[in-house]
């Protein structure tokens, strides 16, 4: 199975991901360490890289979905294209497609978890809530089946309920 997540930065989708990915003992590929490392290896922030960082993902998901492994893809998707993207590498390998949209539907606590968040990632600045408000501006609408899950609710909780509807999934 290929799991999506989407979300903006800062919403939990990333302490969802690991979390769900922990408890269904898959790996979880996350595009912000990739672009992180394309720019410590000398690539320019002037280049695609955030585009570049997806292609890499999906190389490396499509790889373990070739050993009839599941994946879960962690990244904000929120273009269109981004989502066919891997409604097309699940097609190709045949195998069941989840999209989790994960939001947080208090902007207090989605404020602090951006501005409060250090994820160790080398290289990598954290977007500001500008930028993210921004972003949230231009997050295109979905228009495929997805389960949104509100981060404002227990961890716990949203992995429940994700895992419920993943098991329902075609």
């Amino acid at each position: 199975m290929l799991i999506v997540m989407s979300g903006l930065p800062g919403v939990g989708k990333s302490s969802i991901a690991e979390t769900l990915g922990r408890r269904l003992a898959v790996p979880v590929l996350s595009v912000d360490p990739v672009e992180a490392a394309m720019w410590r290896a000398g690539v320019g922030r002037d280049q695609p890289t955030g585009l570049a960082a997806y292609v890499v993902v999906e190389t490396l998901a499509s790889e373990i979905l070739a050993l009839a492994q599941s994946v879960i893809v962690d990244a904000v998707n929120d273009a269109v294209e981004a989502r066919e993207q891997w409604r097309g590498l699940a097609l190709r390998h045949g195998v069941r497609l989840g999209f989790i949209e994960v939001i947080c539907s208090d902007p207090l606590i989605h404020r602090r978890r951006l501005e409060g968040r250090q994820r160790g990632i080398e290289g990598f600045l954290e977007p500001t809530w500008e930028s993210v408000q921004a972003r949230r501006a231009r997050f295109e609408a979905w228009h495929e089946d997805r389960l949104v899950l509100d981060s404002a609710k227990p961890i716990a909780d949203n992995v429940q309920v994700a895992l419920a509807h993943l098991d329902g999934v075609p």
